[in-house]
């Protein structure tokens, strides 16, 4: 796919690996490639292929310079065994689907990983495909990972970082603003490497955090001589970003297999997102010659992505709320970035314009023409956290089926918007099990909630059948490892820290 840029700026250019690696471009923007679909995938072929092979071609296009030997090592070890589905991301109809006039409706389910949440797909990825970007250049380099989490990205990330050689991973997490569950895949989190933090503010207060830290060049230049680099585990790193649009391709090889579309068909995907990285994969996807009708984005309270796609104005002067989606708990949506990026025709300079106006007066409007390139494939619905709880009500009522509160935003605005002309079939992205929020699922079933989130767990599995993930349902039983606290503008001194003591 070439080489890639910032989202801001041309002047400098580099290989997929050296982006990898570096996470975000030196001028914040996030890194992108020119030759996105200049290489499409045969549509016709997919029904024949299984995950690992799907990987292995679309990671081979998205990411160039690294081998095919490389890459089917990399696949090997980030699946191989780690998930629950020899799918990975498996496929499952629903009975009595909303809205549907006749069109099919599945859910693809992206949570059969080791943290029980879509991440995975990803961070089970990326450290083997960071683990290859060292070169004579960086030889004996330490590479440190930071991240900031909205609640699921950060366990995800430890599991796939955590003791990997060469590499350090400090995670920050909005203290008070993640389930109980969620807390705990972090704060008992074991390895050598492995920091983990709760910021005094929002999940946005700790991104826009994380950012200022990587543009810190006094930081850099310490870290260089102490022979370490900072680079990320968020979506803002196109390593993270590329694994997940295999999925996507994923689910029309299921389809084309079950018979329920013929090669060429539409789809419509629905797809709950507060960073809008799960739904730019789609987009990717897209443009690498799937049938996509339409990428609905489906948002909780905080639904700055559904005004700007309704209105073209990105607004993030508003209230926040903690929902019982704390993984879309999100006012400032990165990987809207690069949507702007391609939607513009690649016109970095109304980027960094645009991205400017964010940071400076917290708003920006993208120009009329650039909207209706977004409003032709973006869709777009949100869901209060009553409708959120009727949702889940609604599924296990009509389908027998437990959905998380994040995937039952996505129910919920399917109910809402009819299916797009010309689709075949719709699929709506499940991103967490529901068990990593037992209370907001079982009380939205009107099950008695005990007031242990665990005790919650055995409540819901009794009601409906279903058995909770093991490495959930044991959290209660490991020791906390991790109880730092820090205020936002203490983060990059807790980084530094961590950094130095690799």
């Amino acid at each position: 796919m070439g080489l890639f840029h910032s989202t801001r700026s041309r002047e400098a250019t580099c290989t997929a690996k050296q982006a990898i690696r570096r996470g975000i471009a030196p001028d914040s923007g996030l890194y992108v490639s020119d030759a996105l679909g200049e290489t499409t995938i045969d549509v016709a072929a997919l029904a024949s292929k299984g995950y690992f092979e799907l990987a292995r071609e679309v990671l081979g296009i998205l990411l160039p310079d690294y081998t095919a030997d490389e890459i089917a090592a990399c696949v090997e070890e980030a699946y191989g065994g780690t998930f629950a589905s020899e799918e990975v991301t498996p496929l499952v109809p629903l009975k009595q689907a909303p809205n549907a006039d006749g069109v099919s409706t599945y859910v693809l389910e992206l949570f059969g990983g080791p943290t029980s949440a879509f991440k995975d797909v990803a961070l089970q990825m990326l450290p083997r495909l960071m683990a290859r970007t060292g070169t004579g250049d960086n030889a004996g380099e330490k590479i440190m990972i930071v991240t900031a989490t909205s609640g699921d990205t950060g366990k995800a990330a430890l599991a796939g970082f955590a003791d990997a050689p060469g590499c350090g991973i400090t995670v920050f997490y909005p203290e008070g603003k993640v389930s109980r569950v969620q807390e705990l895949q972090m704060t008992t989190q074991e390895g050598a490497n492995v920091s983990v933090c709760g910021v005094r503010g929002n999940f946005d207060d700790a991104q826009s955090a994380v950012k200022r830290i990587f543009a810190d060049t006094e930081l850099a230049v310490r870290l260089a001589d102490a022979g370490v680099v900072l680079s990320s585990a968020n979506s803002i790193n196109v390593g993270r970003l590329v694994p997940q649009v295999v999925y996507y391709f994923a689910a029309y090889a299921q389809l084309l297999r079950a018979g329920a579309i013929k090669a060429g068909d539409a789809v419509e995907f629905c797809v709950p997102t507060g960073n809008f990285g799960d739904i730019l994969a789609g987009y990717y996807a897209r443009r690498m010659g799937l049938p996509v009708s339409r990428l609905i984005v489906a948002s909780d309270k905080n639904n700055v992505l559904f005004d700007f796609l309704t209105t073209g104005t990105y607004d993030r002067k508003r209230p926040f709320f903690t929902t019982t989606s704390p993984s879309m708990d999100i006012l400032i949506s990165s990987n809207l970035e690069r949507m702007l990026y391609y939607a513009a025709d690649g016109d970095c300079e109304l980027v960094a314009n645009l991205m400017s106006g964010l940071a400076d007066g917290g708003s920006y409007t993208v120009p009329a023409e650039v909207l209706a390139r977004i409003q032709d494939v973006f869709g777009c619905g949100w869901a209060d956290e009553d409708q959120v709880a009727a949702a889940i009500r609604d599924c296990w009522d009509a389908n027998a089926y437990v959905i998380d509160p994040h995937t039952a935003c996505g129910y919920h605005v399917l109910e809402e918007l009819p299916a797009s002309p010309g689709t075949a079939a719709r699929v709506l992205l499940s991103t967490a099990s529901p068990y990593k929020f037992p209370r907001a699922v079982a009380g939205a079933l009107g099950l008695f909630c005990p007031p242990s989130d665990f005790a919650c767990m055995d409540v819901l599995a009794k009601a409906t059948g279903t058995t909770p993930p093991a490495q959930l349902a044991t959290l209660q039983q490991k020791p906390t490892l991790h109880t730092d606290v820090v205020d936002v503008d203490a983060m990059g001194a807790f980084v530094e820290h961590a950094a130095l003591n690799l």
